[in-house]
């Protein structure tokens, strides 16, 4: 499945799951004429709707993403930005572009939005801040936290077992050695952003909740749906503690119910907005 169409698909889900409270708090927050820096803008669906909805029309927005196939969509959807917003596009890994940018520049307002639980928090977060100016603000959206919920079950028990082998990929997730994910990233961050020393302005849940209406999904909701079960399908094939052909099957029934507009789908979520002390 293609990753840069499930980005695209993810925005009416996105915009629906955003804390309200949070986010007009960042509205209220943010200084005029900002310099931002957005981690993991994957193709552009943030700075995009922060001009949707008036937030930003003049400064600097610096958008950063390790995979160069979103940075050239996002190249491709952002052409209808305002003219005194000047967007950079950098297709680089988190860590290598914030070691290049170590002592030469630093940003009014970080955004990290779905992805910080991809990452190892405690190790990410100051190489985060140290991106930050003091004072800055930041805003850590869609951090997932541990609720993985699908409707209607299909076996109880197996289901359950589903959910928590999922889970624990994430928390067992390594990438170049190293730890790198947590399925409850979103209840951990009080503790590890007062730990960096930042004050928390707002926080609140930022669920995903996604169900069909008379058999349809809105937009391209339903290609969303297919990439997160698909998603579980490759991160739990194989996997010693599932039988292969009762969770083959399990899969093919959470597609075939995607099909019939049937498949409710609830991620808990939770949003930040803060300030580097």
């Amino acid at each position: 499945m293609d990753f840069p169409r499930y980005l695209a698909a993810k925005k009416t889900v996105d915009d629906r799951a955003l804390n309200k409270d949070v986010w007009w708090a960042l509205r209220d927050h943010l200084p005029p004429e900002a310099a931002v820096l957005e981690v993991g803008a994957g193709i552009g669906t943030m700075v995009e709707r922060l001009v949707e909805q008036g937030f930003i029309e003049r400064g600097r927005y610096t958008a950063v993403d390790q995979n160069p196939a979103n940075i050239a969509l996002a190249r491709q959807r952002l052409t209808h930005l305002p003219p005194a917003l000047h967007l950079e596009l950098v297709a680089d890994d988190l860590f290598a572009f914030a070691e290049r940018a170590h002592g030469r520049d630093r940003w009014d307002v970080l955004i990290a939005h779905a992805v910080l639980d991809l990452l190892d928090v405690p190790t990410a977060l100051p190489v985060l801040f140290s991106l930050l100016k003091p004072g800055g603000l930041f805003y850590f959206s869609l951090n997932f936290d541990g609720a993985t919920i699908l409707e209607p079950a299909i076996d109880p028990p197996f289901d359950a077992l589903v959910e928590h082998l999922y889970h624990r990929t994430m928390d067992e997730r390594l990438v170049g050695g190293r730890p790198s994910g947590d399925s409850r990233s979103g209840r951990h961050l009080f503790t590890h952003l007062r730990k960096q020393g930042a004050e928390i302005l707002a926080a609140g849940s930022s669920d995903w909740v996604v169900w069909g209406r008379h058999g349809r999904y809105p937009a391209d909701e339903a290609y969303f749906l297919h990439f997160i079960i698909n998603t579980m399908h490759k991160a739990l094939q194989g996997h010693p503690e599932l039988d292969a052909a009762q969770f083959a099957h399990w899969i093919a029934q959470r597609h075939s119910q995607i099909e019939r507009g049937e498949l409710v789908y609830i991620a808990h979520q939770v949003d930040f907005l803060g300030v580097n002390m």
